[in-house]
């Protein structure tokens, strides 16, 4: 492999548009062409993006010697053959969240990217993003963690095509989409990274079909509540995470996380673009004439770097992996390259593992759940 990792994609959908120009913005990558079935959409999206090598099957690329790493942007049911392909051919992978449908595929794709010594990393967002490193290191001053409410809803316009009963791959069972796998791993991720996997999950999602529903490949849900609550021996116990998620409505409601010397509030979970923590000051009797029930608070504005793209910090970590260099994360600055990876591979595998038992709760069922290559 030259010093440059040479990057190809799979998918021309607007992710992949961000991601490559997230690969411009990072030293040591490059982009060199996309796979699409249609040879003009190859051709043509890999030439709009400075690229030279455009493909049209997945055999060509994985077996391509130009290629070093693939980006993998389709629908979620294809994520685990797509990357074992690549990965197969010795490829790096990075794949585009959820990393896989289910923990099962996704333990089966790291299994052979150690085979293969290539690197397997989700494409999370919050996991590489600075600003949830920020955060991390302000929890100490909440004192113990008692309660954190995450949350990510906004209205898509594909839920038209759903009540109109026109197909769309973004609820589909068959596809592995719906608003937990889309909107809800957002949420689940950057619980997992601080706070561990929880020991109780009781799951309520909003379904928007059922069984017989055949635009929508069956039962598929378009909103879900979640809470997560950690036991005595979790690294967080007395602590009980709220978790919303919705495709067919628009939540306005911050995120938080509560603890008994103070509160963290948060814009967002994707893009954390400002954040700030209250220390409680002197816990005072409250009345019906006030809402006062403290004084001496001391609100401090964290800093988070305002990031227009922030898949820059992902791409940027997947390099230095691949490179076998330190990288700075969440949970630790200069951390080694192994130590990091095998840490990404957690949060990813208790993820799924937590979407997985949501979605037995809910009776939604993905392909990949019955048949496991």
């Amino acid at each position: 492999m030259s010093d440059t990792i040479k990057l190809a994609t799979i998918g021309t959908s607007m992710i992949s548009d961000d991601l490559i120009n997230a690969v411009g913005q990072v030293e040591g990558i490059e982009y060199v062409g996309t796979l699409s079935r249609n040879a003009v959409s190859a051709r043509e999206f890999t030439e709009r993006h400075g690229g030279s090598r455009p493909f049209t099957s997945l055999e060509q690329l994985a077996n391509c010697k130009d290629v070093d790493a693939v980006y993998i942007a389709t629908p979620n049911a294809l994520h685990y053959k797509q990357a074992l392909a690549c990965v197969r051919g010795d490829k790096h992978v990075l794949v585009e969240k959820p990393f896989c449908s289910n923990r099962y595929e996704a333990q089966s794709l790291y299994a052979a990217a150690e085979l293969h010594h290539v690197l397997a990393l989700e494409a999370m967002r919050p996991v590489h993003d600075p600003a949830w490193a920020t955060i991390w290191a302000a929890l100490p001053k909440l004192g113990q963690l008692r309660r954190a409410t995450f949350r990510f809803g906004k209205y898509s316009s594909r839920y038209d095509d759903v009540k109109a009963g026109r197909h769309t791959n973004i609820f589909d069972a068959k596809m592995a989409s719906g608003a937990l796998m889309d909107l809800g791993v957002y949420c689940i991720e950057p619980m997992v990274a601080l706070f561990g996997a929880p020991d109780r999950i009781v799951a309520a999602p909003t379904l928007i079909s059922d069984a017989r529903t055949e635009s929508t490949g069956g039962v598929i849900d378009g909103a879900g509540s979640v809470l997560c609550s950690y036991g005595r021996h979790s690294g967080t116990p007395g602590l009980v995470v709220e978790i919303a998620y919705s495709k067919i409505s628009t939540d306005l409601l911050p995120c938080q996380i509560e603890g008994d010397l103070g509160t963290l509030t948060l814009d967002a979970m994707s893009v954390p673009q400002s954040a700030e923590v209250m220390v409680r000051g002197q816990a005072i009797r409250g009345a019906a004439t006030t809402t006062t029930n403290s004084v001496g608070n001391v609100t401090e504005r964290l800093t988070i770097e305002p990031c227009a793209n922030n898949m820059v910090h992902e791409v940027r970590d997947f390099v230095s992996l691949v490179n076998g260099e330190r990288i700075d994360t969440l949970w630790g600055a200069s951390m080694a390259p192994t130590g990091a990876a095998s840490s990404f591979t957690d949060v990813t595998l208790d993820a799924l593992a937590i979407c997985d038992e949501i979605r037995h709760q809910g009776l939604i069922h993905f392909p990949a759940d019955f048949h496991i290559e």
